[in-house]
């Protein structure tokens, strides 16, 4: 799936473990005038129930896009109570600061590869979301157009995101190399998202 926003482009590849009608991995992004935010979630386990909770995180991402990371994660740590729990990551860009901002529990990845290929890994927050207080840590930084934003689930290796597979500034080729590449050994849900920022 490919979509050119206005400001944002962005590229997902999207694949259930093997043998799973359910994708336990959801997403949900969305371009306003204002800001870009694009969420992932990995509801634990696998199948109907961990899709439910991923969804339902979704549900309450898509009902506040507007608000800052740590109220939007706290919201979504609120509606799972009594389901399974889920990994998270967020991120956010502002048009108007030229800024980006994230967040991750769990083994959700964020990859950032500036406009001279630098790259920033994240370190995500051990353990998950499930109702429960937890601490969160958001990471700032510059928004540069040209720069490329990969978030992904632990379905996908970080070694197989290395800098010869995502040197590509075009994000559809970035996603349709890692499904040529990799696409059949799925022993998880996976899903790979890689947005540019224009």
């Amino acid at each position: 799936m490919q979509e050119e926003l206005s400001r944002v482009a962005i590229s997902i590849y999207q694949k259930a473990k093997k043998g799973n009608y359910y994708c336990g991995d959801s997403y949900y992004y969305k371009e306003t005038d204002e800001g870009f935010i694009c969420a992932l979630a990995d509801g634990l386990g696998s199948g109907e129930m961990a899709w439910d909770s991923s969804q339902a995180v979704m549900d309450v991402i898509e009902q506040y896009p507007d608000l800052d990371i740590e109220t939007i994660i706290k919201k979504c740590n609120d509606a799972l109570l009594g389901k399974r729990g889920v990994v998270l990551g967020i991120l956010k860009i502002d048009f108007n600061k030229q800024s980006y901002s994230y967040s991750s529990i769990g083994n959700i990845g964020i990859i950032t590869i500036d406009i001279d290929g630098n790259r920033g890994r994240n370190i995500p927050l051990a353990g998950y979301l499930a109702g429960y207080p937890r601490k969160l840590r958001v990471s700032h930084g510059k928004a540069e157009p040209g720069m490329v934003f990969l978030l992904f689930s632990d379905g996908v290796l970080d070694r197989r995101l290395s800098p010869k597979h995502t040197s590509s500034r075009n994000i559809k080729v970035i996603t349709e190399q890692y499904k040529e590449l990799y696409g059949e050994s799925r022993e998880d849900d996976t899903t790979l998202i890689a947005m540019k920022y224009k």
